[in-house]
């Protein structure tokens, strides 16, 4: 046998650990090909997507790569971990320290060449489907067709190959070899029990507790003051979380007899405390990098869902034109028609309402809008929304729009009302959400009689809405952007679904970047974990087997096991979902927007994901165990 060829089989016997090192390295180049896929791809290339998104998809691979560089930097040094015993053997076998660095370079150049291949030919495999994908998420017109990606290819093949063998060089050259009977008997040292500091325990809790009220309290512009420090303090409290309180845990644990001599938690939290103060780094490096993605992906979402629904907000109907302080009758008038006529000619059927709008006094020369119910009630019914009836002296005030950031409450409606010269003698009897009239700022709303009582306006504005039926969204866009190209800009019109269009068209790439990158975080980040509960396992294997033979059985064996990868999986999962929990009710502080339903779906689809995959792994590990039990 030629000693490639031992490489080679070394490579093969290993596949347990090397898998999910592997999958994940190739993963990543899959990803990072797709972005450079689209870089390369002549209908991008040519302008018909907007520079800024080329360069966030440039930044996105450059930001892929430089983790995926980290991300093999910590796994090959993993692997090491693990191999003591066998460097061990094989030098008692006659191979020297050159030799085993030459081993371990070939092994991972090996790897890391066929992760690369296999990684851009996945790419290729799925290049249409990713691409028609792309199509929707980045709101293009044109067809991107596919097509071979030459240069693609040539740019991740040469990438990748450079980074492996750089760290192949660099973990050969920091190889070290100790003592030939410590590494044959690397595994059966016996291990110090892991202290923990109560203060430091304690401390824990104290910068989590801050942190969060701290994201937590701060409202508006707020949130944009306490975040670095928020997140520092949160980050220092993580890692003493798992590196101290975790551990100090287990030992109250492990002194309560009622708990710790019940059934089978003997052996569960005998040695829970060692995996955690081994794995604290790991766990700390995991939480922190879901934590990450769990919050980008989030606020990527968040933010599409403020930016639609604020554009909903702002503009409920299929057309809007508000009449400008600058703006003449005459040109008042040839804009309507225009537009009437417009729609008559796409053969678009809309229901019009049109209406004057009085703006009346308040304090700091600035004016609220008031109307009469009748006016709404007109307005509402083309949305199909709720009317309302006011008797004399009676007023509903209507909130401020969502879609202006800052911290605003009900109390301002009555501030505002108070500011109004017959503001005294009105009942404000409701308070509604901003949805019917074409004003985001606080208005209010009084009876017809109350509104003939109302004295001079300081200014009066035509509003005319427009709200198409049964018409398709393309020829709604059409027109749209032929009327905002048209009319003049310093007249307020607006159509919503061109507005939508343009949102989704400039929001597409920045969602399709983050969601990738996150994604390739949290894949990394479960990799970690996959690796960490696979270093032990020649370990876990003559440990439950030497307890199988004083009487464990079967059940008890699926039930420690099943708990104990369960703690390990989870623990890092957990505390990054509860981290991005604060940081996406922190931005919807900052928006003044509820991200709950946003929040819910993407920390609930990741929790779900990482279920599946705790599932398989468990399964995996079991059998393993299994089988060294069997033998």
């Amino acid at each position: 046998m030629t000693f490639r060829q031992f490489v080679i089989n070394n490579v093969v016997r290993n596949k347990r650990i090397y898998g999910a090192y592997f999958l994940s390295s190739m993963f990543t180049v899959m990803i990072f090909f797709t972005f450079a896929m689209f870089a390369f791809h002549p209908a991008l290339s040519l302008g018909k997507v907007n520079d800024y998104a080329l360069f966030g998809m440039s930044v996105a691979g450059g930001i892929i790569y430089i983790f995926s560089f980290f991300f093999v930097l910590y796994s090959m040094g993993s692997f090491l971990q693990t191999r003591k015993k066998e460097f061990g053997l094989l030098s008692l076998h006659g191979m020297t320290t050159h030799q085993i660095r030459l081993m371990v370079f070939l092994e991972n150049m090996l790897i890391g060449t066929l992760a690369t291949a296999i990684g851009i030919l996945t790419g290729l495999v799925f290049s249409k489907l990713i691409l028609m994908i792309a199509e929707k998420v980045l709101v293009i017109e044109e067809t991107l067709y596919f097509y071979i990606p030459f240069w693609a290819i040539v740019l991740t093949f040469v990438s990748f190959l450079f980074l492996f063998l750089v760290i192949s060089f660099a973990i050969t050259f920091v190889l070290r070899t100790k003592k030939l009977i410590e590494l044959i008997k690397a595994d059966q040292q016996p291990k110090k029990e892991p202290k923990a500091s109560i203060w430091l325990a304690i401390l824990a809790l104290v910068l989590l507790s801050i942190g969060y009220s701290t994201a937590l309290i701060a409202r508006g512009l707020e949130v944009l003051v306490v975040m670095i420090p928020v997140i520092v303090i949160v980050m220092i409290g993580t890692y003493f979380l798992f590196t101290q309180l975790s551990v100090y845990l287990i030992h109250f644990i492990k002194k309560r007899k009622l708990i710790f001599w019940k059934k089978t938690n003997m052996i569960l939290y005998s040695d829970l405390s060692f995996r955690m103060k081994d794995n604290a780094r790991t766990f700390f490096m995991v939480a922190m990098i879901s934590t990450v993605s769990f919050s980008a992906i989030g606020t990527l979402f968040g933010l599409q869902s403020y930016l639609i629904n604020g554009a909903r907000d702002i503009n409920p109907y299929s057309f809007t034109y508000i009449e400008s302080k600058h703006q003449t009758a005459e040109d008042l008038e040839h804009d309507l028609k225009m537009i009437d006529q417009m729609l008559e000619e796409r053969g678009i059927s809309a229901s019009k309402v049109s209406a004057e709008f009085g703006y009346y006094e308040i304090e700091n020369n600035q004016s609220v809008l008031i109307t009469n119910q009748s006016t709404y009630n007109q307005f509402a019914q083309v949305l199909g929304a709720e009317k309302v009836e006011l008797e004399a002296n009676q007023v509903i005030g209507v909130r401020q729009s969502e879609a202006i950031i800052g911290d605003y409450s009900d109390e301002q409606i009555n501030t505002t009302l108070k500011q109004l010269e017959m503001g005294e003698n009105l009942d404000l009897v409701d308070v509604i959400d901003h949805y019917v009239i074409t004003e985001m700022e606080i208005h209010f709303i009084v009876s017809d009689q109350d509104y003939e009582n109302l004295p001079q306006p300081l200014d009066v504005y035509s509003h005319n809405v427009w709200s198409a039926e049964k018409a398709d969204q393309k020829s709604l866009v059409e027109v749209g952007e032929e009327l905002t190209e048209t009319l003049n800009y310093t007249y307020a019109f607006q159509a919503f679904d061109y507005m939508f269009y343009m949102i989704n068209k400039a929001y597409g790439p920045i969602l399709f970047i983050g969601l990738f990158i996150g994604i390739v975080f949290f894949v990394s980040a479960g990799s970690f974990l996959y690796f960490r509960l696979f270093t032990d396992l020649d370990q876990d294997r003559v440990k439950f087997a030497s307890i199988a033979k004083i009487g464990l059985s079967e059940k008890e064996l699926n039930k420690v096991i099943s708990r104990q990868t369960c703690i390990l999986f989870f623990a890092p999962i957990i505390v990054a979902l509860v981290h991005g929990a604060v940081a996406l009710t922190a931005l919807s502080h900052f928006f003044n927007y509820d991200l709950t339903i946003v929040a819910s779906s993407v920390l609930g689809s990741f929790f779900v994901i990482q279920v599946i995959y705790y599932l398989i792994v468990r399964y995996l590990y079991l059998k393993q165990i299994k089988r060294a039990i069997l033998i």
